[in-house]
């Protein structure tokens, strides 16, 4: 697996998924065992360390949901794609932009970037 497109629908799948052993089956799929994720606020290591984030924001924003804006691209095992997180039928308040490095097909590393985030959230 390594169309853009499909790698960023699955991660921007994961980070809704709101029931913890389906989000560990998402994980087990698309991302390596060593899997890192770090943007500006927070970092994990190991899916669970991915999990824990994942289930921490979805408790910070009960109400928001992640999708994709635009077109994801790639080079080689790079992938690049903009989310916004915010309540369905609504622009998000919060965007952003992931780098995610593939070994063997799978995540193995996201560097997040925050484009927008509202003071307070």
């Amino acid at each position: 697996m390594t169309d853009p497109t499909t790698i960023a629908h699955r991660y921007i799948e994961l980070w809704n998924e709101r029931t913890a052993g389906r989000r560990r089956e998402l994980l087990s799929e698309s991302w390596t065992t060593d899997a890192s994720y770090v943007d500006p606020l927070m970092k994990g290591d190991g899916r669970a360390g991915i999990e824990a984030l994942i289930a921490g924001v979805q408790q910070r924003f009960p109400d928001f949901r992640f999708k994709l804006i635009g077109e994801p691209d790639g080079y080689g095992d790079h992938i690049r794609f903009s989310w916004g997180l915010g309540p369905d039928g609504a622009d998000s308040p919060i965007k952003g932009t992931d780098f995610a490095v593939l070994k063997d097909g799978r995540i193995s590393r996201v560097t997040g970037f925050l484009d927008q985030v509202p003071t307070g959230a």
